[in-house]
């Protein structure tokens, strides 16, 4: 079984967090949940749905306080890669197929270090609420926060 949780990669001064994820859905299958605007909505942070899906494509993000921003979409490539820049990071979603299945990896580059911990255990609760949308399973969100970051900040070995 493939291992679950995130790894942390540093590159050139900037960091790199990467998860791997195995579905028993084909790639296309996979990739139209993914970049479906309902679903995207409920397991990305942030994000309000209005997606346009083109490369250099905007996505509406809303942090529920205030503040709302845009995203633009660096690649699209069905049924294979999504890959968008929030700000100032990066997030690239690669989808692999494997057997009848594929793999998606999924890869959020960023400056701050320090984030390292919060971002891996966020990122690893929206993964498993993705991996439930895919599985037409309802969406239960966790409530493993404080283990996953302790988990992470072990890993990571970061103080």
């Amino acid at each position: 079984m493939m291992n679950e949780y995130g790894t942390l990669h540093e590159n050139g001064g900037r960091y790199a967090l990467k998860f791997e994820r195995l579905f028993t859905q084909n790639p296309e299958s996979v990739f139209v949940d993914l970049t479906n605007p309902e679903y995207f909505s409920q397991w990305f942070p942030f994000a309000t749905g209005d997606m346009e899906l083109e490369t250099g494509g905007k996505i509406a993000f809303d942090d529920g306080e205030g503040s709302t921003y845009e995203g633009t979409i660096t690649t699209f490539n069905p049924p294979s890669v999504f890959a968008f820049r929030e700000h100032d990071d990066l997030l690239n979603i690669e989808l692999q197929a494997k057997g009848d299945g594929c793999k998606m990896i999924f890869t959020h580059t960023f400056d701050d270090p320090s984030m390292a911990v919060m971002t891996a255990a966020g990122w690893h609760r929206c993964l498993d609420v993705f991996r439930q949308i895919v599985g037409g399973d309802p969406v239960v969100w966790k409530e493993n926060s404080a283990e996953l970051r302790e988990l992470y900040q072990e890993a990571f070995h970061l103080t």
